[in-house]
């Protein structure tokens, strides 16, 4: 299979294989190191019983012919995700259902005779609304007596970010931005409360295990030896499971989660609104959609209801979080809520900061919703129009922005607090700035308000 091939970056640490396009498409090479491997994932049932259960990403394998390369055994070519996640995009319980799935797979590989040897979050992605692991050549046969070789990666990924965010502060889950291989279970337990200390699978799990770790972190290969039953590992993995079930976080006391039962929008206005969305909507027709500064995904919905492909971002993780659960609830496939702040978007790290892409670099989305969004970035973080509409452009191929003038309740509220120096915050600033980079192909003002909403193109 001759290609263009192109590896991509966050797949290039392990040896069993690696992802890369070609020609556009999506594949991953498997290794003959992996062969075994892969071989009893395809012949002990264990793949298609997880395909069945919607655990993990489905492929094809291709033939790829005769290689000069000797170390291929297979290219497969992988289900395609339209849009890669980040942990640090991800509400509490996202991160929990990712977590929970994680086990789950373990426990089902160990009847197949395989384990999981990776258990990093960055594996698993959210696909028709439920999280699956996208890495095929994470598994491996398992020996008896053999310790979960993934255990502390998942302490790591799943179990001390949940218990920090549930008992220190949400905002800890930033900290995978730094700590990209996994939060360390010494800071971990250093920030959690003193109480977590009475948690007995805590105190095990994060607690002992981190000073377990600085105790041997000279003597690993002695650990690595010591003998663990499949009825112990099976004991290990259900009193994870049952200490991550109990963890839990409550979204309340922030400014936005309850944002539409506190807006100045009249019911009129309101459903004004949607008619011109939906009339933007099935002008263009998009493939995927963008909400920015979504809060709890209200108009989201106009779009994912047509079977549009909608991520739906917010800056406030009560917002995201009640918009996940009730995406579960109602099982709502084609929308995809995450945290997003626009003013810090998610950056390209990792080594040669090309192991995660940048927000910047998964666009551009067909069409963004830029709602109620405009007088936050230039009034309460100070941006000029000039700055906001090349970002924009960037991001999409078509815009739908909502300008909300000086005179309207909210703006009104952001100056309250400070002397008023935005002298070019005008509407007919806001249109030069935006024709520099777009062409504005509708504009309508929304009725009982002084609001306009832009359908704009790039050029």
């Amino acid at each position: 299979m001759k290609k263009l091939i192109k590896p991509i970056q966050s797949s290039f640490r392990d040896p069993s294989g690696f992802l890369f396009y070609g020609n556009g498409l999506l594949y991953r090479q498997i290794n003959k190191i992996y062969r075994e491997h892969y071989d009893h994932l395809m012949i002990s049932g264990l793949y298609s019983r997880l395909i069945k259960e919607r655990l993990l990403i489905p492929h094809i394998e291709l033939d790829n012919g005769p290689s000069e390369q000797i170390e291929i055994y297979k290219i497969i070519q992988p289900e395609f995700i339209s849009f890669i996640s980040y942990p640090y995009e991800w509400c509490f319980s996202q991160l929990k259902d990712a977590a929970l799935t994680t086990l789950k797979i373990q426990k089902i590989a160990l009847e197949s005779g395989m384990s999981l040897k990776d258990a990093s979050a960055f594996n698993i992605q959210f696909k028709d609304g439920k999280p699956l692991l996208i890495d095929t050549l994470s598994f491996e046969k398992y020996k008896e007596g053999q310790p979960w070789v993934a255990y502390r990666q998942f302490c790591q990924h799943f179990l001390a970010p949940l218990a920090l965010m549930s008992l220190t502060d949400f905002r800890m889950n930033q900290l995978f931005r730094v700590y990209i291989d996994g939060f360390p279970l010494d800071l971990a337990s250093m920030l959690l409360p003193k109480n977590s200390w009475l948690k007995f699978s805590l105190f095990c799990h994060i607690h002992l295990h981190a000073r377990g770790q600085k105790h041997f972190s000279d003597k690993q290969t002695n650990l690595q030896r010591h003998r663990v039953s499949k009825l112990s590992l099976l004991g290990i993995i259900d009193n994870l499971e049952k200490t991550i079930k109990k963890l839990n976080w409550s979204p309340k006391g922030t400014e936005w989660g309850d944002y539409y039962e506190k807006t100045n929008y009249s019911p009129e206005a309101q459903e004004h609104k949607k008619l011109i969305l939906n009339d933007y909507l099935e002008r263009i027709k998009p493939n995927t959609v963008w909400d920015i500064g979504a809060n709890t995904g209200l108009f989201s919905r106009l779009a994912s209801d047509k079977k549009l492909f909608t991520i739906s971002f917010d800056a406030d993780p009560a917002a995201v979080e009640k918009n996940y659960l009730d995406c579960v609830n109602k099982k709502e496939n084609y929308i995809l809520p995450l945290i997003l702040d626009l003013t810090n978007p998610s950056p390209a790290i990792g080594w040669a900061n090309q192991e995660r892409m940048s927000l910047l670099e998964r666009g551009p989305a067909d069409m963004i919703f830029a709602l109620a969004l405009v007088h936050h970035l230039a009034i309460s973080n100070n941006l000029p129009f000039d700055n906001i509409a090349p970002y924009f452009s960037k991001l999409c191929k078509y815009l739908v922005i909502e300008f909300v003038p000086k005179n309207d309740s909210k703006v009104l509220k952001l100056l309250s607090t400070r002397e008023d120096i935005f002298k070019d915050y005008t509407q007919e600033a806001f249109e030069k700035s935006f024709r520099v980079f777009f062409s504005i192909e509708a504009a309508n003002k929304l009725k009982d308000s002084d609001r306009v909403l832009y359908l704009m193109k790039g050029l």
